[in-house]
């Protein structure tokens, strides 16, 4: 899946806090690594930062997208790109 541009300044704040509203828990930390699980599909997301105002690289950006399971109907659902954007 190509991600859309909008995803670029995508902090660390707005990634967990979709994470939250899509029903995963964060169930470990180690330093700046957080875990976040979905009981219901058995999913597990590593999210790394130091400041809630870090962006995340393209490579990461991908990375959590794909292990949290999103397409880009639910990228939409969750605000994290514009309802207006393809």
């Amino acid at each position: 899946m190509t991600l859309p541009q909008a995803l670029k300044n995508l902090t660390g704040r707005r990634m967990v806090r979709a994470l939250v509203r899509d029903g995963f828990r964060q169930v470990r930390q180690k330093g700046s690594h957080r875990y976040f699980y979905r009981e219901r599909d058995d999913r597990l997301v590593e999210v790394v930062f130091h400041k809630e105002s870090d962006t995340f690289s393209p490579k990461a950006r991908k990375a959590m997208i794909e292990a949290a399971g999103w397409s880009l109907a639910d990228l939409k659902r969750l605000r994290l790109i514009p309802k207006r954007d393809p």
